[in-house]
């Protein structure tokens, strides 16, 4: 890939700073095509929203509601209304992907932040590769974390029935094909020929005890803290006689080939109940290109190109990860030739990688929302009033071109354009200081102090995003904000534990959501039950049972 293709960047202010290569093209990518996500459903139309009416303060159109929703894409498209109401969010903007890749190696940026050792190809008589992420792991068991940083650690080694392509389509992995027999049953034959890096083959028992470990608490010595990427799977059984696993699932269960195609990695029963827990979080027997020469933790993860890979050997013959907290950090390793891939550069670092000589950026609208949770189960979050106070508070414009140089989109629901269930009739909260402070007086919160919990440099701008909405909010004359800093790694144990009582009261996070569709940001984040959820409604549980009974309208397989 050409510096010239890497520079072609996402928006406005970003090209500017960038030198504005292709604004067109990148315009055309931010429109979210072919985020169908596979076998979910699509949008429903343009022209609809949802049945929920605005609440007072609201100040965004509500189109023409869906009064009886039918169809998948309709009780999406009223859950994502009904959230924006409801406030439960501070909703904030949608993150760009930006990278810095050194001249001596071909990668492109993916929209789904996956960072594939695999499709990265050294040139110049280069054979390694080293990558800077924001982060380390937080431990090697690829079934027991919720964070892109692990994932782009264990996918190097391990793998998944399905797969997606750089377009985001699905595609055949370890299974070699895919089909649905029945409502709540679809079938996985599993490929002859990957191996362990072990040494011993793939089985399909492998297969079904990996989906089981993570739906069923019993199985595999874990509670697995992503069984809600799995929703709806119920269990994986062998089928007698033939190569395949049979995936059952509590009702259809509409998007099932798009959650397996982004989740679910095998591992080798054997070896899981072989070790224990502290074994499996600091080493790795996948089947995927890379196997694992050297742990470190917290400090680097290097690899080394797996033998006898079931598909073509990868480019380099070796790969190491490393993290840097600071984004200059990284980019001055990406300039010293300490690193050949960096991320999240700021727009402030783009002309200086760019004049190097020696880099080039590469960036792709992410399929990743950043917001403020807000607990609705504490003060004074509990109130619906002072939620949508706190949204109006904020000047979501400001954010987007001061603190991001207009590399990012305003949000107003959890679901991001161009995934199915988005909502195009709902607009991002208008910043209206005045009616922000009547609403938190009548919430009968006035003088509510808040702390905001901020990761440091996990998301691009991470911090300054927090700085800047606790300062609108303390603009407030009713309502005081202050910032706290965290490691990512402790903020998100206190996130992933699954009880609503262990996280803060407020927090700023990130959600990438790698199936393109609602269902799996509402669902894990919003939803009565959901693992990470902050919030609960019998009114938005509902609406997304009904979504998920109804068929997709573009089943795969």
């Amino acid at each position: 890939m050409s510096n010239g293709t890497r520079e072609t960047i996402g928006r406005r202010r970003y090209l500017q700073a960038a030198g504005a290569a292709a604004f067109a093209a990148s315009l055309a990518g931010c429109s979210g095509g072919g985020g169908s996500g596979g076998d979910g459903g699509g949008s429903g139309g343009g022209t609809t929203t949802s049945g929920a009416n605005a609440s007072a303060g609201n100040e965004t159109g509500t189109g023409t509601s869906i009064e009886n929703p039918q169809t998948r894409g309709e009780y999406l498209q009223v859950a994502n209304r009904f959230s924006h109401d409801q406030a439960p969010w501070i909703f904030l903007n949608r993150q760009y992907s930006v990278y810095g890749v050194a001249n001596t190696v071909e990668w492109e940026a993916r929209r789904d932040e996956r960072i594939d050792g695999y499709a990265v190809v050294p040139s110049g008589g280069k054979e390694t590769v080293t990558i800077t992420q924001s982060q380390m792991d937080s431990g090697l068991d690829p079934h027991d974390h919720r964070e892109t940083p692990t994932d782009n650690i264990v996918l190097q080694a391990y793998e998944g029935l399905l797969s997606r392509d750089a377009q985001g389509e699905i595609v055949p992995e370890l299974a070699s094909e895919y089909e649905r027999i029945e409502p709540g049953r679809v079938r996985f034959r599993i490929r002859e020929g990957p191996t362990f890096h072990s040494g011993d083959p793939l089985t399909p028992e492998d297969v079904a005890f990996s989906i089981n470990r993570i739906v069923d608490d019993e199985v595999g010595g874990l509670v697995s803290p992503q069984s809600d990427q799995l929703a709806g799977v119920t269990g994986a059984e062998v089928v007698d006689g033939e190569r395949a696993v049979d995936v059952t699932s509590d009702g259809i269960n509409p998007i099932v080939f798009s959650l397996f195609a982004s989740y679910c990695d095998v591992m080798q029963q054997s070896w899981v109940q072989s070790n224990d827990g502290p074994y499996i979080n600091t080493h790795m027997n996948g089947t995927g290109p890379f196997r694992l020469a050297n742990y470190q933790e917290g400090v680097q993860v290097v690899y080394e190109r797996a033998p006898n890979y079931w598909q073509d050997p990868a480019p380099a013959a070796g790969l190491t990860i490393r993290s840097a907290d600071e984004s200059s950090t990284r980019v001055n390793q990406l300039l010293g030739g300490e690193t050949d891939l960096a991320v999240n550069v700021p727009p402030q670092d783009v002309n200086r990688i760019r004049d190097s000589g020696s880099a080039g950026i590469s960036p792709a609208p992410s399929t990743r929302v950043l917001f403020n949770a807000m607990r609705h189960d504490v003060e004074p979050f509990s109130s619906p009033e002072f939620r949508r106070a706190m949204n109006l508070a904020i000047d979501l414009d400001s954010i987007v071109e001061n603190v991001l140089s207009g590399f990012a989109d305003a949000t107003g629901q959890p679901t991001l354009e161009g995934f199915s269930g988005f909502n195009p009739q709902v607009d991002p909260y208008p910043q209206n200081v005045g009616k922000a402070e009547q609403l938190v007086e009548e919430s009968g919160q006035a003088g509510a102090q808040l702390t905001l919990h901020t990761p440091v440099g996990r998301y691009l701008k991470d911090v300054e995003i927090a700085q800047a909405v606790a300062n609108q909010i303390d603009q407030l004359s009713n309502v005081s904000c202050s910032v706290e800093q965290r490691e990512f790694s402790a903020l998100a144990e206190e996130i992933t534990t699954g009880k609503i009582e262990d996280k803060p009261p407020f927090y700023l996070i990130g959600w990438g959501n790698a199936t393109f569709d609602a269902s799996q940001t509402i669902v894990p984040l919003l939803a009565s039950n959901g693992e990470l959820t902050t919030f609960s409604s019998e009114r938005l549980d509902s609406l997304m049972n009904e979504a998920g009974s109804l068929p997709g309208d573009q089943e795969s397989g």
